[in-house]
């Protein structure tokens, strides 16, 4: 008789991320084979641009600080402290952080595209369509500068 193995919940805590002085920073807390949750820190200003999970419903939760995310029309729409928002699959957006402090996000989404089959890694498209690396130039990826000995929540 084969023993029934049985899920575990999985906690995860964003104390101890390192503060930026410029830069962004991913790290993924917690991951399941339907659903990941990520810790997203971004020091002032941010960087990201115009883009799209083509298979991936996602969000974001504002922990610190405040995200304007803008879609393909430029249309605005802030996310502060203790907001968050849904972008579903095919959903062009950009954001950036508004105001003087890092911009500390967890970034949740689905593992599982709508057809069934596991995310690739070219899900993130830009404007034209091609691929977009979450950590390229074209995507405003900058040098990570931590501010030294700055914790979130520590």
């Amino acid at each position: 008789m084969a023993t029934k193995v049985t899920p575990k919940a999985q906690k995860f805590s964003m104390v101890g991320q390192e503060i930026l002085s410029q830069g962004r920073t991913t790290e993924v807390l917690a991951q399941t084979d339907m659903t990941i949750v990520t810790a997203k820190l971004y020091a002032e200003g941010g960087e990201n641009t115009l883009h799209t999970h083509a298979e991936q419903d996602h969000g974001f939760f504002v922990i610190q600080g405040q995200a304007l995310f803008h879609d393909e029309d430029d249309h605005i729409t802030p996310v502060g402290k203790f907001d968050g928002i849904l972008l579903p699959a095919g959903a062009y957006y950009w954001f950036h952080a508004d105001g003087d402090e890092n911009l500390v996000m967890l970034r949740f989404s689905s593992e599982l595209s709508p057809n069934g089959g596991r995310e690739r890694d070219d899900d993130r498209l830009g404007i034209n369509g091609k691929p977009l690396p979450g950590n390229s130039i074209e995507n405003k990826a900058v040098e990570r500068i931590p501010a030294t000995g700055e914790f979130f929540g520590a």
